[in-house]
This record gives structure tokens, C-alpha cells and sequence, in this order.
């Protein structure tokens, strides 16, 4: 009798893990089923959304037409003549504020002009030559006194610029300056209107921005 119920423990006590066993391994089953699946399916979800919003960025920043290469065409002597108005402040200006705004101007546009001309050679297009000048030799982008690019000043404009100094040299400079800086504005403004280069319109729209603002102030330099 005792001998049975022992054997009747023992077949309880394997059916028992047996049944143990089994329930563990369909929890288990269960669980690798449905939490590495949701977790797959999630990250799948994510990257490729990511990946292809990555894609499309690229795309956009990578994609250029007509308009964006003749806007850094254009704007490259434009900032190159306004450096050279710039570069003569130092020496001949007698208003501090005239030569910290031509510093300005310099810091500003001198990495544009280096920005521009990597676009232009990565879309194999033409960089315009360093030295425009027509002769005056110091003074790059000088002759354009006949281009479509607006605010450009002649060569007779720059050799009167540089002959000035004093209170001569900083209305010239600013009544100059102005003039150039609303043709930068109206090349921008293009640009932003017709451009698909991402970048460039972003310069363009920096440029609308601070050449405005520095119009504001050599006008009240001016007295205007």
C-alpha cells in the first residue's frame, strides 16, 4: 500500500514539472514571438522613415539649376569689388565706424566668396577669375560698369574712391557702399524667387538680412 502511494507521488510529482515545463516554454514561446517581433517591426519602421527623410534632404541640398549658378556667378565679383572698397577703409578712412564696418564687410564676405566657388566647381561650372579688373591691377572685380550685375561701380568710380581719403573718402565710401549693397540685395532677392539650391538660398537670404541692416546704418551715418 505504502509502496503505491508512493508510485501515485512520483506520477504526480512528473506530471506536475511536465506540465510546469510546458507552460514555461509556451510563456517563453510567446513572449520571443511577439516582443523581438514588435521590436523588429518598430526599428523597421524607424529607419527607413529616417533613411529616407535623410535621402530626401540630400536630394533637396544637392540639386541646383540655371539661376543658382549664375547667382554665385554674379555675387563672387560683386563681393570681390566690395572687398576692394573695403580693403581701402583701412588706410584712407577717417571714421572709425566707416573702418569697422569695411572690417565687417570683409569677415563677412571673404568666406562667401570661398563657399560660392566650391559650388561652381562641384557643379563643373566656371569660377570667375580672381582678377577682373581691367587694369587696376590692386583692385579685383573693378569692370562692370556694363553688366547685367546691379550696384556695381566703374572703374572711373573706383579711382576716384581711391584717390579720397578723410571725411571725403567715408561719404564716398558709404554713398558707394550703399549703392553696391541694394544690387547684392536684388541679385538675393532673385536667387531666393528662382533658385532650387538649398544653401545658396540660405546665403541669399543672410545676405538680404545683413546688407539691409548695414544700409540701415551708413545711412544714419550719412545724416539720412
Amino acid at each position: 500500500m505504502a509502496s503505491r502511494r508512493s508510485l501515485l507521488r512520483r506520477t504526480a510529482a512528473l506530471a506536475a514539472t511536465v506540465t510546469a515545463a510546458v507552460v514555461l516554454a509556451a510563456c517563453g514561446s510567446s513572449d520571443s514571438s511577439s516582443s523581438p517581433s514588435g521590436h523588429t517591426g518598430h526599428d523597421t519602421g524607424a529607419t527607413p522613415a529616417a533613411g529616407a527623410s535623410d535621402t530626401a534632404s540630400v536630394a533637396q541640398q544637392g540639386s541646383h539649376n540655371a539661376q543658382d549658378v549664375s547667382f554665385a556667378q554674379g555675387m563672387i565679383p560683386h563681393h570681390r569689388q566690395a572687398m576692394a572698397m573695403a580693403g581701402l577703409a583701412a588706410s584712407r578712412a577717417k571714421s572709425q565706424q566707416v573702418k569697422d564696418l569695411a572690417a565687417k564687410i570683409a569677415q563677412a564676405q571673404d568666406p562667401e566668396i570661398d563657399t560660392m566657388s566650391g559650388w561652381l566647381k562641384a557643379w563643373d561650372a566656371k569660377v570667375p577669375a580672381a582678377d577682373m579688373s581691367g587694369g587696376m591691377e590692386s583692385m579685383p572685380g573693378m569692370d562692370h560698369s556694363d553688366s547685367s550685375m546691379p550696384g556695381m561701380m566703374s572703374g572711373d568710380d573706383m579711382d576716384r574712391l581711391k584717390g579720397l581719403s578723410g571725411d571725403a573718402f567715408d561719404k564716398a565710401f558709404l554713398q558707394m557702399m550703399v549703392s553696391h549693397h541694394d544690387g547684392a540685395i536684388a541679385m538675393a532677392k532673385t536667387e531666393q524667387a528662382k533658385g532650387t539650391y538649398g544653401p545658396a538660398m540660405t546665403m541669399a537670404k543672410s545676405i538680404v538680412t545683413s546688407q539691409s541692416s548695414e544700409i540701415t546704418g551708413m545711412n544714419k551715418m550719412l545724416g539720412n
